[in-house]
């Protein structure tokens, strides 16, 4: 998955070192994207700087929020789980982050650490 599927598309699964590496850096460019804006209003007094600062700034924020859907989403499915469950606070917040993704494929993909199944205890 390139970086553009990784961030901006809603389909498949990502490893959660993807998933913290990638929205480290979001909020990172992000944050620098929204400065850029803000600073751009600020100096254009009412000007066209002002409103070129103000749609920088509200780019950075959907760009943003976007990403980090899109990277919330992937870990979900990972973990075997619907997109709905974004509106839950907690429970799917401890699973995509913290929580290793179901082993082997599932309903939304192959596996993103190129596992084929469950691990089976040898006897």
């Amino acid at each position: 998955m390139n970086l553009t599927q990784t961030l901006f598309s809603f389909g498949g699964r990502i490893r959660r070192s993807t998933y913290w590496l990638h929205a480290i850096g979001v909020a990172v460019v992000a944050g620098i994207v929204i400065v850029v804006g803000v600073t751009l209003s600020a100096m254009g007094n009412g000007g066209v700087l002002t409103y070129l600062g103000l749609a920088v700034s509200f780019a950075g924020y959907i760009a943003a929020i976007w990403a980090s859907l899109a990277l919330y989403i992937k870990r979900l499915h990972d973990k075997d789980m619907m997109w709905a469950w974004i509106f839950c606070p907690v429970y799917p917040a401890i699973v995509a982050m913290f929580l290793d993704g179901t082993q082997g494929p599932n309903r939304f993909g192959p596996s993103p650490k190129g596992l084929t199944g469950p691990a089976v205890a040898a006897s």
